[in-house]
């Protein structure tokens, strides 16, 4: 069963991630996220510029891309960083209670604010409690879809077990471990060594 107010826990999820990042110093925007080529600031300005996206305004802005989705968002990075890592959190905390969303299913967008929360807090050392049904509800829309993420492809073969609550997934060598651990390997994130384990670790850490 799925979360009963979807965007309640979005904008709740937004909140806690702007309070958790107001206090942090010059050098940690600059971190690595867990999102391949972004820094933590960049992450944040990107969930900012999908937040003010429309299915209205969504492919006139791809066209004026070229058709390139890295580069619309590029652009919507650019434009939502600011002149400085102050105005990226204010960009974004106006953006907190937004239900905007690009085309496709209001799911991806959770996915997006846990996702991408979890693509920050990880290398900054942030602990958060994610509300497990919301992560449980973004692995269950993860685990049969390619699109983008490629998920599908990356867990195919594999029994997926959440040790922190009741989840599972497929069949064959198993990776355990917390349910927000495994949303990150699911769509692609490189984690710890010790983050999960079991005799599929390995198989799933070398899928791109």
């Amino acid at each position: 069963m799925g979360i009963t107010d979807m965007w309640g826990t979005i904008e709740a999820e937004r909140r806690a991630l702007a309070e958790e990042l107001t206090g942090i110093g010059p050098d940690q925007w600059a971190t690595p996220s867990l999102c391949g080529g972004w820094t933590v600031r960049d992450v944040l300005a990107h969930m900012t510029g999908t937040a003010k996206i429309t299915p209205a305004s969504f492919f006139p802005k791809l066209l004026a891309s070229g058709l390139s989705f890295n580069r619309l968002q590029a652009k919507d990075i650019a434009a939502e960083k600011g002149g400085s890592p102050a105005d990226t959190l204010a960009n974004f905390g106006a953006v907190v209670t937004s239900r905007k969303h690009p085309p496709g299913p209001g799911d991806t967008m959770l996915g997006e604010t846990i996702i991408h929360g979890q693509d920050i807090r990880g290398p900054l050392g942030i602990e958060h409690d994610y509300p497990a049904a919301a992560v449980v509800q973004v692995a269950d829309f993860y685990k049969n879809s390619n699109l983008i993420v490629g998920t599908k492809r990356r867990i195919d073969g594999l029994t997926l077990r959440a040790t922190d609550t009741e989840w599972t997934h497929g069949s064959g060598p198993q990776v355990s471990g917390p349910i927000i651990a495994l949303v990150m390997a699911m769509t692609g994130r490189k984690l710890p060594a010790d983050a999960l384990t079991g005799d599929g670790v390995a198989t799933l850490s070398s899928r791109p």
